[in-house]
């Protein structure tokens, strides 16, 4: 099992302390850092947060949430072996070709340590402010990481959509890993059919054993109809830490390769608590 972290790039206060608590996590034996994204927080929204009963993200508009692709190249550039891993940009309010620049240019300047975790988005007032339309985002997903994926071939760029007309170009750098591992994020709508027909790997919100193996028999519903060996996918989970070896152990078994620990999660002095962590559970 391999551990990582989430967020390294929200209520930073400098540099030095992100950059700290990712030389700490690869120091431990950590194998990855995570950030979210948000461009902004409204005063006040509508629109519910999926993963919190109350609808909210659980952060100030006042928090500082750092560009994440920003956050870790600072992070690439202080480290040696840790991954870095978006959990998750946000693909249908973004354009997908300037998102395609900055994960190659990324991934070639890291010696190949990104996972672009994406996803479909839930805040309406942020498609808003980006003046991208919250209708038929899904579609649009689709499409774009279809797109992507040629940007990233280095191969002349010919796709035709009802959402992009992209001919006659290339892009690069292209990623120093190929495929550039694309980690698709949530547990909602068509989520298990994108990841089968989209995903390198799966970033579930969720780290009960039960719940993820319902949604993992129905992505290999999903694989097996677009005949695709659903081991090919990694599986990456958010844990807070409870139930201990047994949760590892019982993750372990669901076919999880990867356990993310929310930053909160570890007590007030995350230094501490990354080092407490990885004493229980690093070896």
């Amino acid at each position: 099992m391999q551990f990582g972290i989430i967020p390294v790039n929200i209520g930073i206060e400098s540099l030095a302390q992100m950059t700290g608590l990712a030389q700490l996590a690869e120091q431990v034996g950590m194998e990855s850092v995570w950030t979210f994204e948000h461009v902004i927080v409204p005063i006040d929204y509508e629109s519910k947060y999926p993963y919190n009963k109350n609808g909210k993200m659980g952060v100030s508009p006042e928090t500082n949430l750092v560009d994440p692709l920003i956050a870790l190249a600072a992070i690439a550039a202080s480290t040696n072996t840790l991954r870095l891993g978006t959990g998750v940009n946000i693909l249908s309010q973004t354009n997908p070709l300037y998102l395609a620049k900055q994960a190659a240019s990324l991934d070639m300047l890291s010696a190949g340590r990104l996972l672009l975790g994406l996803g479909i988005g839930w805040l309406r007032e942020e498609f808003v402010a980006m003046g991208t339309p919250f209708e038929k985002r899904g579609a649009r997903f689709d499409d774009y990481c279809a797109a992507m994926r040629k940007v990233w071939s280095g191969e002349v760029v010919e796709h035709e959509s009802e959402f992009l007309s992209w001919h006659g170009f290339k892009s690069f750098p292209i990623p120093r890993q190929s495929p550039l591992p694309v980690i698709i994020g949530g547990i909602k709508g068509k989520i298990h059919e994108r990841i089968a027909r989209h995903g390198d790997g799966w970033f579930a919100p969720t780290g009960d054993p039960k719940e993820l193996r319902e949604h993992l028999d129905l992505i290999k519903v999903q694989c097996d109809l677009v005949q695709r060996d659903m081991s090919e996918i990694e599986i990456t989970c958010m844990w807070t830490g409870s139930g201990g070896e047994a949760a590892v152990k019982a993750l372990e078994d669901c076919g999880v390769h990867r356990l993310v620990v929310p930053v909160m999660a570890l007590g007030e002095d995350p230094v501490a608590g990354i080092k407490k962590f990885a004493s229980d559970y690093i070896s």
